[in-house]
């Protein structure tokens, strides 16, 4: 079966693989679950420094959050 893929797969895929639940994770960005779980769906656009406080959490590139690109690692 096709794989349905959300606007921002890669943080609900990121969130998964370090096995957290939406509200671990909205508790470590000091966002609320529902807040959260909106970007994961797409629903809401991810501010700058959520974004930010996921890409230093995960060691990775904005770019890969964002779905801009398959690769994770960060150019510094």
């Amino acid at each position: 079966m096709a794989r349905l893929f959300t606007r921002y797969q890669h943080i609900k895929d990121l969130r998964e693989d370090a096995d957290l639940t939406q509200s671990e994770l909205a508790k470590i960005l000091n966002c609320s679950q529902v807040s959260y779980s909106y970007y994961e769906i797409g629903r809401r656009d991810i501010p700058t420094d959520i974004l930010i406080r996921l890409a230093e959490y995960y060691n990775c590139s904005v770019d890969y959050l964002l779905g801009l690109t398959q690769n994770k690692e960060r150019n510094e």
